[in-house]
């Protein structure tokens, strides 16, 4: 069942959904056939386009899309929702919600999750490079003396596209990434069905035998094809990220009934031309188009590969949040860019960075063919990944169904480890890069996630139990002021240095304290917003309780009404105390080895101030310095 749109989102027809669905969840592999069949038959994996090696080749790409994107994904893995979310991070605090707090499955579940969602970036950001700059290679089939036009025509629309992000595109995307779509795969299918009909003999390839004679003609060495196939199945995780924005139904309808269809007509056609003209396997995609036709389609698949990069751009800024809001990365700046949609965010520093990695592999790679070899490593350890994460919760969460989808699993890993295989070849090739980027993006959100918890033990150490504290101040109560003070704490039950230092500096207590706690859950929307405690004459203990896909906005939700207390919080009367802690590292033996504290206390001092991330108006805030040894 599609879940309901949250506030602040607007509702949308089943029909607006789908298309939707085409133009966001299918971007990136509805341009797929702009360079997978191209990329086949480069020179490195020594194909040679004869009858038997098309049609296995084609067998391929076919199973390979029933079997991981239609079954896996499209069938399987949506129905694994955490309500109504979807993507990696996601899927693995729903599986974690199976197993024993704080055992050591929910720590290996933790790390093998988090290390799947930066093996994603790290071969997302390769999507808008090779996808923009296969579609403008297009120019060099309209003429060879195009070839310099290239590179420079892919940096202008990649760091244009870069540059719109911090504007509200919300009704530019709706006119025109809709249509867009639909024209995408109408004539997706239209080229496929045209170049049918010069050689039918194509349709055979939908017969697994083709696939396996394949195998069967290329001894072992047949498996390293896997690594252009794998390109035909690119983004099918991103089907599975964008479930919450619109649901299962309009994705699975706009892929059985549109995507899919378009896809494999348009891969079949790519093939018969290839049977008909074995030269035009150099750029199948663009050669199988009569001349007035180039340009235009050069000018659509422009469109269609844009559209596609802002999906992937949009879906980092969407993890990202997520992974604040679990405490995996440092708090960033986000700006909310829509009145009308509260889910279009945008972050500075995730969009630039972006940029600059994507402008260098456009740079240092040169082609869509020399991207492609780096192209897959990370995506087929991915997707190994959610495979893993899906047997859990199927065995946990579908007792009826773990029959038949536990076994189906076991299928699927042994598919997912034959991509992995066929794609390490690709390391020496440029392979490496995404790896090291996951790798480098994995230390530092396994670091920050370790470091706030030493940061935290601490603050501990020194703290002092709340509940034994306060009796003991209201024997000599300070002298009371009018208002209401906000102490945000870590720790709930321990004494906020920040309340430690009003009282030491200032010698004053507000009529109204309150120990404020935030804590994010492993649901998407928190159902009970407010949990709050009254300890003594004016002192309150209160939780805020958020989801990891919503938006920390402390002073609107404390201005909720209390029903179990006479807590009530006047905005213009309340301020906010916070201590802003100075981390040093220092050699220890505890805890991190000297060069992770190194990569903590930095990670921390660049972090977005926590008043800004938490909305709090700086004219209402004090905040007290102290500095922590980890």
């Amino acid at each position: 069942m599609s879940p309901s749109p949250p506030a602040g989102r607007p509702a949308v027809g089943a029909r607006g959904l789908m298309i939707g669905a085409m133009a966001v969840v299918f971007g990136d592999i509805g341009t797929s056939p702009l360079y997978t069949i191209k990329e086949a038959f480069s020179p490195q994996y020594g194909l040679v386009a004869n009858h038997d090696t098309v049609l296995g080749l084609l067998s391929l790409v076919f199973w390979s899309l029933m079997l991981v994107v239609t079954l896996k994904y499209v069938t399987v893995i949506l129905r694994a929702d955490n309500e109504g979310e979807g993507g990696i991070i996601a899927l693995m605090t729903l599986t974690r919600r199976f197993v024993e707090k704080g055992s050591r499955k929910a720590y290996l579940i933790g790390v093998v999750g988090i290390f799947g969602a930066a093996l994603f970036f790290g071969d997302g950001v390769i999507t808008p490079a090779i996808s923009v700059l296969a579609a403008v290679e297009g120019l060099e089939v309209v003429s060879p003396g195009l070839h310099f036009l290239v590179i420079p025509v892919t940096l202008a629309v990649l760091i244009a596209l870069f540059a719109i992000q911090r504007f509200d595109t919300t009704r530019f995307a709706r006119l025109l990434f809709g249509p867009i779509a639909a024209v995408w795969f109408f004539v997706l299918a239209l080229m496929g069905v045209l170049n049918i009909l010069h050689d039918p003999e194509v349709l055979k390839a939908v017969n697994p035998l083709w696939a396996a004679r394949f195998f069967a003609d290329h001894a072992f060495g047949g498996i390293f094809i896997l690594g252009a196939v794998i390109l035909a199945v690119s983004g099918g995780e991103a089907l599975y990220t964008d479930l919450g924005r619109f649901g299962a139904r309009p994705i699975r309808r706009a892929w059985y009934f549109f995507v899919l269809p378009s896809l494999m007509l348009n891969y079949l056609g790519q093939g018969a031309l290839v049977l008909e003209s074995p030269e035009a396997a150099r750029n199948p995609f663009y050669m199988g188009v009569p001349d007035w036709g180039l340009v235009p389609l050069i000018v659509l698949s422009t469109a269609a590969t844009v559209m596609a990069s802002q999906a992937v751009i949009a879906g980092s800024f969407s993890v990202a949040q997520q992974a604040v809001q679990m405490g995996y990365i440092p708090r960033m700046t986000v700006r909310y860019i829509s009145s009308s949609n509260i889910s279009q965010i945008y972050i500075p520093a995730i969009n630039w960075w972006m940029m600059v990695i994507v402008v260098g592999l456009v740079i240092g790679f040169g082609s869509s063919s020399a991207l492609a070899s780096a192209y897959g490593v990370s995506m087929s350890m991915t997707m190994l990944i959610d495979t893993v994460l899906l047997a859990v919760v199927a065995r946990a969460l579908w007792p009826r169904w773990r029959v038949w989808v536990v076994p189906l699993c076991i299928v699927l890993l042994l598919v997912d480890l034959a991509f992995i295989v066929a794609n390490f070849v690709k390391i020496p090739l440029g392979g490496w890069f995404p790896v090291a980027l996951g790798i480098a993006l994995f230390t530092m959100l396994r670091t920050w996630r370790r470091g706030r918890k030493l940061l935290r033990a601490e603050i501990q150490k020194e703290g002092i139990d709340l509940k034994t504290f306060l009796p003991g101040l209201m024997l000599a109560p300070p002298v009371r002021v009018p208002g209401t003070a906000v102490f945000l704490t870590a720790d709930k039950n321990v004494v906020p240095h920040a309340f430690l230092h009003n009282l030491k500096h200032n010698k004053v207590l507000h009529e109204q304290n309150v120990f404020l706690t935030v804590a994010t859950l492993n649901v998407p929307h928190a159902h009970k917003r407010m949990l709050v405690e009254q300890m003594s004459d004016g002192f309150y203990k209160v939780v805020l309780r958020f989801g990891f896909m919503e938006t920390p906005d402390v002073p609107q939700a404390l201005m909720q009404t209390c029903d179990v207390c006479d807590l009530v919080l006047d905005p213009m009367d309340t301020t906010y105390f916070l201590s802003r802690e100075n981390v040093v590292a220092c050699a220890r033996r505890e805890g991190m080895p000297l060069w992770r504290d190194k990569l903590f206390a930095a990670m921390h001092r660049n972090a977005a101030p926590v008043a800004g991330y938490f909305h709090i108006p700086g004219n209402r805030l004090v905040e007290l310095g102290a500095q922590v040894e980890i």
